[in-house]
């Protein structure tokens, strides 16, 4: 009699038994987030060469951009060098330092999502009991992460093949390659890490260092050759120079610091026990020492708010330290000027800037305002909210202390913001406090929307953050698309004042904050109605 098939069948093969059932599931999981922020990043690429065509049609005009770019420190700190005058080479310059960002978002969300979430929420014991291998959930959670970033890099190759066939590649690739470098980066720390809070907030941190090291060497040098920069996967893009010469080495790199990542994740993902980690949480006292549900909620998300706090204030710092430098990426195009004044209002350039700046930081702002409030999905999928709710503690006041951190918080992110802008441009502290906490009504109305989605729709709760990149993608890309004006005021950011230098109008303010706190109280009422699930 022969042998049971998986007697002969090869171990390698058995440890990914069940990956392209569970590739499918992650997928179809993920089908509002990934085309989403797919779409995104991808519309913010493609825009990019018609709108530098209109605001730098000559060849003239270009080569003046360039050498202005190349004398701007501050400048090449944001956005990176630029190689070439080349409407290619300039979409490359302007979009890939974020491009590339946004993929390694979305990788480290989706690896994280499919591995740490689901051991934490209990979901993979009962995916491992059948007929599952050990290492297939790393592996479909690795292709659903290539996935998003294939599709991404077919996007970007063919939206701009236009521009040169090799550059359009080049570039597709590149952003892909940073997006699974940091893939594989959420997959190790999956396996070093308990939470899958912890996870994302260290791989998160890990990309904050990665562009941090990418922009002091882009500002020490104007061509891409510091070692900083080198030690950066985003420095890589930038080194990459897609329509300028094409270094198509620079791929082996990012293809080469995935695989080896890859294979460490996968080595200590077969020396762990499922649910365990290399780095296990240290025990808490052995007597309580939280006052309430608002203290758990803190405790829960004080890193998060300590590492977007920082995040703010830094960016605070640059963009008031670019204010100035402001005129030198305009010079006297009228065109850009234009895209400033609708990003920042009809006042004066610096100001028209310093609006635009604390716009694009409100819009980030509401990210972090989703995650936050989607922390109480999170609580209530991994079963840690049952435990809580049994005692004295009602729905309503274990969410509030959630939210009270969600959009405190925002206030807190924003009044960093406000300062760092004030200290790094030297003067106006007051109008750009002021300008930063009047996005804030904005931020909370996106904020009321995932506590409307988690409370009435528990299963859809994701899908605000389809919510914050549209508004994201409207804010960012719109004003320089010069979209109708009725696109724009789909977004509760469209109908804010334009501080500082524009006029203070008080009754759009009050209304989307009435509109948020209905929002959350509508959200609220569903909650308190419906089944918890655990």
């Amino acid at each position: 009699m022969s042998a049971p098939a998986f007697a002969v069948r090869p171990a390698s093969s058995r440890q990914l038994a069940g990956t392209g059932t569970l590739v499918r599931f992650a997928l179809r999981r993920d089908r509002v987030m990934i085309p989403v922020w797919v779409g995104v990043n991808a519309l913010m690429v493609l825009s990019m060469p018609n709108t530098l065509k209109g605001l730098y049609g000559t060849p003239a005009e270009r080569a003046d951009l360039v050498g202005r770019m190349a004398a701007n420190s501050s400048l090449r700190a944001m956005v990176g060098p630029v190689f070439g005058d080349s409407l290619g080479a300039l979409t490359a310059w302007r979009t890939g330092v974020y491009a590339g960002a946004l993929a390694a978002v979305v990788g480290l969300l989706v690896v994280v999502r499919h591995t740490r979430d689901e051991e934490e929420s209990g979901r993979q014991e009962l995916v491992a009991s059948g007929m599952v291998g050990r290492r297939a959930s790393l592996t479909a959670a690795l292709l659903a992460a290539a996935v998003a970033n294939g599709v991404l890099a077919l996007l970007v190759t063919a939206g701009l093949a236009g521009q040169g066939a090799a550059g359009a590649l080049a570039f597709g690739l590149g952003i892909a390659g940073v997006g699974m470098v940091f893939a594989t980066t959420a997959a190790i720390v999956a396996q070093l890490t308990e939470s899958a809070r912890l996870a994302r907030g260290l791989t998160a941190a890990a990309l904050g260092a990665a562009f941090v090291l990418r922009a002091a060497g882009d500002s020490a040098t104007d061509d891409g050759s510091s070692p900083l920069t080198w030690a950066s996967p985003l420095g890589w893009l930038t080194n990459l120079r897609a329509f300028t010469g094409e270094r198509w080495w620079v791929l082996g790199l990012l293809a080469g610091a995935a695989l080896v990542q890859g294979a460490v994740a996968y080595a200590l993902a077969g020396r762990r026990d499922l649910g365990m980690s290399f780095l296990p949480s240290r025990p808490g006292p052995a007597a309580g020492r939280l006052g309430g549900a608002g203290a758990l909620a803190w405790r829960l998300q004080r890193g998060g708010v300590l590492g977007w706090s920082v995040g703010f204030l830094l960016a605070g710092l640059v963009y008031g330290g670019m204010a100035e430098g402001a005129a030198d990426l305009v010079g006297d195009n009228e065109g850009a000027r234009e895209v400033f004044r609708r990003m920042g209002g009809q006042s004066g350039l610096t100001d028209a800037f310093l609006a635009a700046m604390t716009g694009i930081l409100g819009l980030v702002a509401a990210l972090y305002v989703v995650a936050s409030v989607l922390r109480l999905h999170g609580e209530e999928t991994s079963g840690r909210a049952e435990p809580v709710l049994a005692g004295a503690v009602g729905r309503l006041r274990w969410a509030a202390g959630h939210l009270v951190v969600a959009f405190g918080g925002t206030v807190l992110l924003m009044l960093l913001a406000g300062a760092g802008l004030a200290l790094g441009h030297g003067e106006g502290a007051g109008s750009l406090l002021a300008a930063c906490l009047v996005q804030v009504p904005a931020v909370w109305v996106i904020g009321g929307v995932a506590v409307l989605l988690y409370g009435l729709a528990p299963g859809a709760a994701t899908g605000a953050w389809g919510v914050a990149g549209a508004v994201l993608l409207i804010g960012w890309v719109g004003p320089a698309l010069d979209v109708p004006r009725a696109v724009l005021d789909l977004s509760p950011f469209g109908h804010l004042p334009k501080l500082p230098g524009g006029e203070m109008a008080w009754p759009p303010v009050l209304l989307l904050t009435a509109l948020a706190a209905a929002l959350v109280a509508a959200g609220l009422a569903g909650l308190r109605r419906r089944d918890m699930t655990a």
